[in-house]
């Protein structure tokens, strides 16, 4: 029997090691990062939110719930999806979570079988990837085009048959890619096709700039219930910058999708925090919030991205979401040592994105046996423009100044 357990093979989050570096780098100098690593916004949970978690705990409102969450609540995002999202569900299918990190691990639990694969976009979210071969997946991963977004065709053919679900992230983190009802339809009709389920990841559903946000749940407003695919994973983290609250919720497709989800929920958590889940309900009143949250990372887009693409590092502004894919090619070959030099050079954080675009090699047991980078990811970086608007100003001029340098001296530090 092997010492190291499955979880032991699986890669950390790069997101992880580029945080404790700033944060080393901070104790080291006595001087603050602007920390254009990390989806950490500016803007705060409405006050009404921690009043009303405060009122919870202090009127003694902090029993067990049920697995899925408390019925009101559940009860009033029914409510929210039909209005903001055209999807049309009952409360017996969502579960409120803490955060839609922990969802999305709980249905790709609920859904995994051995020797089943699921397919990822080659840029992703690395605890997407973490996620996948934690429930036993295979991970497959499918192409996306110059504009970061993925075509029907490309995902048709990375399907095999032992592909299990698809993982849809739009907006998405890193690319800030958002796909629209036309390209939702056409692999809606290829999961349909080929008779695989559907994860649609929406954590930014609010922070769309071009167009609107198209819910994947929503084209299947019309079929019956039996026929639906599309499991879908929401949060407040993003829209009320509730991070560390703890809240999400997933939207499962039909009765035998929430059962066992339940049995995953019962098992890992028993059930979410009560006094998080009345801040929620009163969360869900302040869809003003949402909206003024949404202009405010907008504008920081529009003021701060355009020099970025002006310079040759950005192809263009991110559709959505809160973050951009930056490319350092013709600056640096190896965007770690770029982003390492900016970082001590100028005390700016960004995340390498070779860390989004890891390909484990897995044994048949899902052990990861090695997970190197993708090659064309080994000179993209990420960065996220949700942070204060001074401090991403800031950070950008220093970003421009440290690749002016680099493209100065030949590419070299």
């Amino acid at each position: 029997m092997s010492a190291v357990s499955r979880a032991g093979t699986i890669p950390s989050s790069c997101l992880h090691e580029v945080f404790n570096a700033a944060e080393r780098r901070e104790r080291a100098t006595g001087r603050p990062v602007i920390k254009l690593h990390v989806g950490e916004p500016y803007f705060k949970p409405p006050r009404e939110v921690a009043e009303a978690t405060a009122e919870a705990v202090r009127t003694g409102r902090t029993a067990y719930t049920s697995a899925e969450g408390m019925p009101a609540l559940r009860e009033a995002l029914a409510v929210k999806l039909e209005m903001e999202n055209s999807h049309r569900t009952s409360p017996d299918h969502i579960f409120v979570t803490p955060g839609s990190c922990q969802g999305l691990a709980a249905l790709m639990q609920s859904m995994a079988e051995p020797g089943d694969e699921l397919l990822l976009p080659e840029l992703h979210w690395p605890i997407h990837l973490q996620q996948c071969l934690l429930a036993g997946f295979r991970p497959v991963f499918y192409p996306l085009g110059p504009d970061y977004r993925p075509s029907a065709e490309g995902i048709r053919a990375a399907v095999t048959p032992r592909t299990r679900a698809i993982l849809i992230n739009s907006p998405a983190n890193p690319t800030g890619a958002v796909l629209g009802a036309e390209a939702l339809a056409a692999i809606l009709a290829v999961a349909q096709e080929r008779d695989v389920q559907i994860i649609s990841d929406e954590a930014y559903e609010h922070f769309v700039y071009d167009g609107e946000h198209t819910s994947f749940a929503s084209l299947e407003r019309g079929l019956p219930e039996h026929e639906r695919r599309i499991s879908s994973t929401f949060s407040f983290s993003k829209s009320l910058a509730m991070t560390g609250y703890r809240l999400g919720y997933v939207v499962t497709p039909h009765r035998r999708a929430a059962d066992a989800m339940r049995v995953v929920q019962e098992a890992s958590l028993v059930s979410p925090s009560t006094p998080v889940q009345y801040a929620g309900l009163t969360a869900l009143k302040s869809r003003d919030s949402a909206v003024r949250n949404a202009a405010l990372v907008r504008a920081n887009r529009d003021r701060a991205l355009p020099a970025l693409r002006d310079a040759g590092l950005l192809a263009e502004l991110p559709q959505g979401g809160w973050y951009a894919v930056l490319d350092v090619a013709g600056v640096c070959d190896d965007a770690e040592v770029f982003v390492q030099g900016l970082l001590e050079q100028y005390d700016v954080g960004l995340a390498p994105a070779a860390g989004f675009a890891l390909r484990p090699v897995v044994s048949e047991s899902v052990r990861t046996l090695s997970a190197e980078p993708a090659p064309g990811a080994r000179t993209l970086v990420r960065l996220a423009f949700c942070g204060d608007p001074k401090e991403l100003d800031t950070g950008v001029e220093r970003l421009l100044a440290y690749t002016a340098e680099r493209r100065a001296s030949g590419g070299h530090p």
